[in-house]
């Protein structure tokens, strides 16, 4: 059934105010995401340091030198798997990715017999796993947008709590890891038990010989955990700008199309509007020539 002017009408209407939505939203995320870039990239050296160093420590302990619960290595039973979503939506693909990524990951480790837990992260994450028959030891919802060193912290003392506990025996993050406005790619990082790293340039320049004071034991008992936090920190760093990004693109794909759409309809209006006036003009000849008759 054709739609009259009026329908036409309130349709442009509805769609110009979608606009204007997703217009602000965009600009929104445009400007939080260049911040949340700028705090990715000014993280990472400090992440690559500390990785660094925590590399040539570990490293340069002896097999007896120096015990540490979380280097403990025994067979993978059982692993964490920590999973960082967002707690908003309209940002595209981006928390349907790193779920699917997970949902991958886990059933890789079920055809390896290995028993895969979750600590979900995020709101629209939880939301997807109160269906899901995964098993789900713990949930989180509603972290600050900017992530500070205290969401890493709780994060990292859960993982260590479940290992040290024996409940697990690995524990591996899962998020988005930014690398461009327009490329990032869901990861698993391995978190626990800690290995130390490879061999990198900036591992060599921090000296081929480590002298540990007061011990290799206290020192590394400092270094790990602040390791740990450092690495679940940049994680949280790049999920963020990774979703803002999203966000950016979607929202502008949606003002994109909510444009097509509203020409559209304006050339539609248009035609209903001439045919309208075409079918006056006729029914007016119409009676004028029948008056004449």
């Amino acid at each position: 059934m054709p739609l009259n002017t009026k329908e036409i009408r309130r349709r442009i209407r509805s769609v110009q105010s979608t606009q204007k939505i997703t217009k602000a939203m965009e600009m929104v995320a445009a400007a939080k995401v260049r911040r949340a870039q700028d705090r990715v990239t000014a993280s990472r050296p400090y992440a690559d340091r500390i990785q660094a160093m925590y590399g040539e420590v570990s490293r340069g302990l002896s097999g007896g030198e120096a015990r540490h619960p979380l280097l403990a290595t025994r067979p993978v039973k059982s692993v964490l798997l920590v999973l960082l979503t967002s707690d908003k939506g309209l940002c595209g693909g981006y928390n349907a990715n790193v779920i699917r990524f997970l949902v991958h990951r886990i059933r890789d480790y079920k055809a390896k017999g290995v028993q895969a837990k979750v600590l979900v992260v995020g709101t629209k994450g939880v939301n997807f796993f109160k269906h899901a028959s995964f098993e789900v030891v713990g949930r989180i919802q509603n972290l600050p947008q900017v992530p500070t060193f205290t969401e890493a912290s709780v994060l990292v003392e859960e993982g260590q709590r479940l290992f040290e506990t024996g409940e697990v025996d690995a524990v591996e993050l899962v998020y988005t890891r930014f690398q461009s406005m327009v490329r990032y790619e869901p990861v698993a990082l391995p978190l626990l038990p800690a290995a130390p790293a490879k061999d990198s340039g900036s591992a060599r320049n921090v000296g081929p010989v480590m002298l540990f004071e007061p011990d290799a034991e206290t020192m590394l008992s400092e270094i790990l955990p602040a390791y740990l936090k450092t690495m679940v920190y940049q994680a949280l760093l790049d999920a963020s700008a990774s979703e803002l990004a999203n966000r950016m693109m979607a929202m502008g794909a949606a003002s994109k199309n909510a444009g097509e759409m509203i020409s559209h309809l304006t050339l539609v209006y248009n035609k209903a509007r001439q045919a309208g006036i075409t079918q006056e003009i006729l029914e007016v000849v119409g009676g004028a020539e029948a008056l004449k008759g």
